[in-house]
């Protein structure tokens, strides 16, 4: 059968030859005694062996991992140590018991990457599982006992695994479950976060933010949230974050999402993100606040996403009161996705803004011209001839700035674009460069 497709269930019926490997002293006669009491027995009597002594248990499936090379052995003992987990995720701190303190019990691990997913599922909670001092901080042991595997190791493997996964899946079905589980779990880490962003990580769980209908994927889509949830306390991740499209998508996902767990993830990231650079701004530019009222008229049992939902529109609010007609416009641009809001057909508002226009070496001016060439939407497309149009029209050097910036050659190819909307607003704007602004007033838009 091939390994990608084994099941949990199908490694353990399998008949493990433990006495031959302890006549050829690969494992000890009080292995082999430990193995026979807790090999194909029931859940409940396997819960119990653990809880009388669950240490001596782990020490043995890690000496089989570390000193026996069988395939079919090292995925049976996973798949035993996956089930234990399961069972009891708390468990995972017997891995750090202090009679295992002479044992490295992250290497076999990470040597034997069924093996690759279920090493990564059980490092993760055994990882999480570290224990903490009386502040809360995480003890990584005693860093002197080389050449044990640090943390550090684990941790950048991890990642290092976790996105070649969510790059290319070793398994069409359970590559991206187990990498977006995963990390889910691991990115409370902070080395984590900062090598998943170092990584370029970011941008391959965006993608999975999208509306979702089967169980499996309503599951991705929240542990997908709540990476990014996780992520929204990490700067450099927040950087990302505001220059792809993770925040429509989140905002795509709220609107549609009736799993109270996955609202709840979203809306406290979003809150998260309200007051971290231009995302507040954007937010508005995406109608959050309407959103959020649209939200709040349900029925949710959840207290913390109602004082979530409460929060957010009250820093909407404040979002709104700071942000000026030319802030608004210029967030939308800045994104590349335009649309017909007022601002664009106010003359009152290319009158007071034109001279914005001029700030950073016309950088607005720049990127509209820039959308002509990048972007495939159609109404995009359309705002913005119209919005260089009016730069002409308003500006007293309107014709010979977009010339220089070569903005002719690109609308002119769009006079043939097969979307009228967008040959109208590319008429009009070639009309105002030949025409200038003396005579721009005479044309309709």
């Amino acid at each position: 059968m091939d390994h990608a497709e084994l099941t949990t269930d199908q490694v353990l019926r399998r008949d493990i030859p433990w006495e031959t490997y302890m006549s050829t002293k690969l494992i000890s006669g009080t292995s082999l005694q430990l193995l026979r009491r807790y090999d194909h027995r029931s859940e409940s009597h396997r819960a119990q062996l653990l809880d009388d002594d669950g240490p001596a248990y782990v020490r043995v499936f890690v000496h089989v991992l570390r000193d026996i090379f069988k395939e079919d052995t090292v995925e049976y003992v996973l798949a035993l140590i996956d089930e234990m987990l399961a069972a009891n995720p708390k468990r995972a701190r017997l891995f750090h018991d202090s009679s295992l303190s002479d044992e490295d019990t992250y290497e076999p691990f990470l040597r034997n990457w069924f093996i690759q997913e279920k090493s990564c599922k059980i490092l993760a909670l055994i990882v999480s599982a570290r224990p903490k001092n009386q502040n809360g901080v995480v003890s990584n042991g005693d860093t002197s006992k080389k050449p044990f595997t640090t943390i550090d190791d684990v941790l950048r493997a991890l990642v290092k695994w976790l996105c070649e996964q969510l790059k290319k899946p070793s398994h069409p079905n359970r590559g991206v479950p187990t990498a977006v589980n995963c990390l889910a779990t691991l990115l409370k880490e902070h080395l984590v976060r900062s090598s998943f962003v170092q990584a370029d990580g970011v941008k391959l769980l965006v993608p999975l933010i999208s509306p979702a209908s089967t169980q499996q994927s309503i599951q991705i889509l929240y542990e997908a949230c709540l990476c990014i949830w996780l992520l929204s306390y990490y700067e450099p991740a927040i950087e990302y974050l505001a220059t792809s499209r993770a925040l429509p998508r989140l905002i795509d996902v709220v609107k549609t999402s009736t799993k109270e767990k996955v609202v709840r993830v979203v809306v406290l990231t979003l809150r998260n993100l309200l007051s971290k650079g231009s995302l507040g701004a954007q937010m508005v530019d995406f109608q959050l606040p309407q959103v959020v009222q649209s939200l709040k008229a349900q029925a949710w049992s959840d207290e913390d996403l109602l004082e979530a939902l409460n929060s957010l529109e009250e820093g909407l609010k404040d979002n709104i009161k700071k942000l000026s007609s030319f802030d608004k416009y210029k967030q939308e641009v800045l994104l590349g996705h335009l649309d017909w809001s007022p601002m664009h057909k106010d003359p009152l508002f290319w009158r007071e803004n034109i001279n914005h226009f001029e700030e950073n070496d016309f950088q607005i001016l720049r990127v509209l011209v820039t959308i002509l060439d990048t972007s495939s939407d159609p109404r995009t497309l359309a705002v913005a001839c119209f919005d260089i149009s009016q730069f002409i029209q308003h500006h007293p050097s309107g014709r010979i700035i977009v010339a220089d910036l070569k903005a002719k050659e690109r609308v002119m190819k769009l006079m043939n674009h097969e979307n009228t909307e967008v040959t109208k607003n590319a008429l009009l704007c070639i009309q105002r460069l030949f025409l200038g602004a003396k005579y721009a007033s005479f044309l309709q838009a």
